[in-house]
């Protein structure tokens, strides 16, 4: 009789098995949403974080661009100043050298040399002058040929004025004063004289 007995304990811990296996399962999956509910919550840290480091990065950048563009700023007006004090210091030096050389053309133009010796002394002081002159070139220094140009106000002052009737109106027909330009720079404007057209009647009234 205990030999038929024994099938059902079999079936009893098969069935006593499955129901083991039956209350594991909620606990697995109960475990893998509070994983899932961690690891979302970690992610969203992750996500926060890099927001926030993206916007710190932006903000670094943004003072970087700003800080680059007042350095650049800074060079270029600071390297602006620093020209402008160059030319202004250039200017004023050369200014005082322009009587000198009115001085060196007026004595070429009065000074007529007699004898060997003095004939030496005035070459000698020529080549002075023309060693003044080409350092002045060379630093930028020009004069201006106004003589028979239109009288031009920014380059000319017009201190004599002639009737003529040979010109038109406004020619410059002396030069009384030499002008000089340093590069487009007015050193000194041309002291001149310039002619004012004679009346178109003048000469029926001759008549």
């Amino acid at each position: 009789m205990s030999e038929h007995q024994t099938p059902p304990e079999e079936d009893l811990t098969v069935a006593n098995g499955d129901s083991a296996e039956a209350v594991s399962e909620p606990d697995v999956t109960v475990a893998s949403g509070q994983e899932a509910a961690e690891l979302a919550a970690q992610l969203a840290l992750v996500a926060a974080d890099r927001d926030r480091l993206k916007t710190e990065l932006d903000e670094q950048n943004s003072a970087y661009l700003r800080l680059a563009a007042d350095f650049e700023n800074f060079r270029r007006r600071t390297l602006k100043e620093r020209e402008e004090l160059e030319l202004q210091s250039k200017r004023t030096t050369i200014t005082e050298l322009l009587p000198v050389i009115d001085n060196f053309d007026r004595a070429r133009a009065q000074i007529k040399p007699q004898g060997e010796e003095a004939e030496a002394i005035h070459k000698s002081y020529q080549g002075l002058y023309k060693q003044l002159v080409d350092c002045l070139k060379r630093i930028g220094v020009s004069p201006m040929r106004a003589e028979g140009q239109p009288f031009d106000p920014s380059l000319h002052d017009a201190v004599l004025r002639e009737e003529t009737t040979e010109h038109p109106d406004g020619i410059v027909l002396e030069e009384l004063q030499r002008g000089y330009l340093l590069g487009d720079l007015v050193l000194r404007h041309a002291l001149v004289k310039v002619s004012i057209a004679a009346e178109e009647n003048s000469a029926a009234v001759t008549e």
